[in-house]
């Protein structure tokens, strides 16, 4: 049996580790020519390793621990996490802490507030239509402009009053005012049941970055037989009868490969895959996968000539005046990250849509535009800025808008009938906000699959944020119709 697997990150990858590992032939194809591991890939520039946002290793699931601790033994090192808002220019702890964010505010600010907040809430409760309604009413504008409004701007693209009032109620669930200012002047007084886990204090990381452990993965997967296919993009899906009968990929020279097949496992974005098929699905399919929609994101990693800039793993960019939404110290994350001990190496993030100003800036224009906003926050001291690079990522964010519901099951329904012998894992896959240990386990589980189990795929979580006060929250935003 021949299993082609579309996609090395940390969804393919562990199918065919757990594949490879039983026995089975498989065929990855990657379309990067030289990293594997997705968006949790780490890129290497002159020895400095940086993430494609952050990835926190922490998972419910013991068997995911397990697996990364017998991949990378001691190579996976417990961190401390410090993270701060940035706003106005001060520093407010994050998760809150009311000692901080009282001093910063000022006795006047802090006190229009609570009365802000008190208003709010003795206010006449409304059906809330909009993120904004939500937010406003159970923390007051004030805050709701400081701490909520523009961050989430940022990250989605669109305007607080145009996003679902649900994705508040989901993922702000549990982040009560009063309960956390209790919870900063007493945090004894907090039970264990009450904690909100996505403030999560501690976690594990690779001392080489998530990279490490993907291309270890990789390593593994082909001493056991694996055949790993870097820099070939899927370009046909080719079916009939109800099977998918092989699948064709093209490389950067445009040289075509093609493998008969008995089973797939897909995680490239479900909307490619639609694409791909030949023959060609229904119109309705078609129409279906074009309206799925995805926010970019890209990174620029700038090396400075200071150590110890700041003592954040990373730093939420609350500020309007700047398009960054969040810094990350990478040197913070591991020491190892940074070869030189006496540079700082910081990842600036933006939010963008593929083809966006930001998004089609040169490389050169992006490297300075980010220095001069990292200098206006005031983050460099007298720091320089000595090198840079800038790495894009496409299809980072999969959008949940008013119709992504019925868009993939459309889908869904219609690769059941046409692939029988195809399974969607992974985030881009299953268009869903999957983290790291998600997509693995989606992964492991179409793995399974193949080898005689019958897991649903999508039962498993696919919140945003993993550690929630439950399993069920969505936890990505939904644009309304006003």
């Amino acid at each position: 049996m021949r299993v082609i697997v579309i996609g090395a990150g940390p969804a393919g990858l562990m199918a065919a580790y757990e594949l490879a590992l039983h026995g089975v032939k498989v065929v990855v194809f990657e379309q990067d020519p030289q990293y594997v591991g997705g968006i949790s890939r780490t890129v290497d520039y002159g020895n400095y390793r940086f993430d494609i946002g952050g990835h926190r290793f922490f998972s419910k699931s013991q068997e995911i621990n397990n697996f990364w601790f017998d991949m990378l033994g001691d190579n996976l090192l417990k961190r401390q996490r410090i993270s701060r808002i940035y706003y106005d220019g001060k520093f407010y702890d994050y998760p809150l802490k009311a000692s901080n964010a009282f001093r910063n505010m000022g006795l006047m600010n802090t006190t229009l507030c609570i009365t802000d907040y008190v208003k709010s809430r003795m206010s006449r409760r409304k059906q809330f239509v909009t993120f904004e309604d939500w937010v406003i009413y159970h923390f007051g504008r004030r805050l709701y402009e400081m701490f909520f409004k523009t961050y989430t701007e940022k990250v989605w693209g669109m305007k607080c009053n145009e996003i679902s009032a649900d994705w508040a109620a989901q993922r702000i669930k549990g982040l009560n005012l009063w309960n956390a200012i209790k919870t900063s002047l007493f945090p004894n007084s907090a039970k264990d049941d009450q904690i909100i886990k996505t403030l999560i204090n501690e976690f594990y990381y690779p001392k080489l970055g998530p990279g490490m452990l993907w291309e270890k993965v990789a390593s593994e997967a082909k001493k056991l037989g694996a055949e790993v296919f870097m820099g070939h993009k899927v370009t046909k899906v080719m079916h009939n009868s109800g099977f998918i009968t092989s699948v064709e990929a093209k490389n950067l020279n445009g040289q075509v490969v093609r493998f008969t097949v008995d089973k797939v496992i897909s995680t490239m974005p479900l909307r490619s895959l639609v694409m791909a098929l030949d023959p060609s699905p229904t119109l309705m399919t078609i129409k279906a996968a074009e309206s799925l929609k995805y926010r970019d994101f890209l990174t620029v990693a700038l090396i400075i000539d200071l150590p110890d800039l700041f003592p954040d793993n990373w730093i939420y960019i609350h500020e309007p005046s700047v398009k960054v939404g969040r810094i990350q110290n990478f040197g913070n994350w591991s020491p190892h990250m940074v070869p030189n001990p006496k540079t700082s190496c910081l990842g600036l993030e933006y939010f963008c849509s593929e083809g966006d100003h930001l998004w089609s800036m040169e490389d050169r224009d992006l490297l300075q535009f980010a220095e001069q906003e990292i200098r206006k926050l005031g983050l460099l001291g007298l720091g320089k800025v000595v090198d840079g690079k800038v790495v894009r990522v496409r299809k980072a964010y999969p959008v949940y808008d008013d119709f992504y519901e019925n868009n993939v099951q459309e889908i869904v329904s219609e690769l059941a009938s046409t692939c029988s012998n195809l399974q969607v894992a992974g985030r881009n896959g299953m268009h869903r906000y999957n983290n790291q240990d998600h997509a693995m386990m989606t992964g492991l589980l179409a793995a399974r699959n193949i080898l005689g189990a019958s897991y649903d795929l999508w039962a498993v979580n696919g919140d945003a944020i993993y550690l929630e006060e439950t399993g069920e929250e969505r936890l990505v935003p939904r644009q309304i119709n006003i």
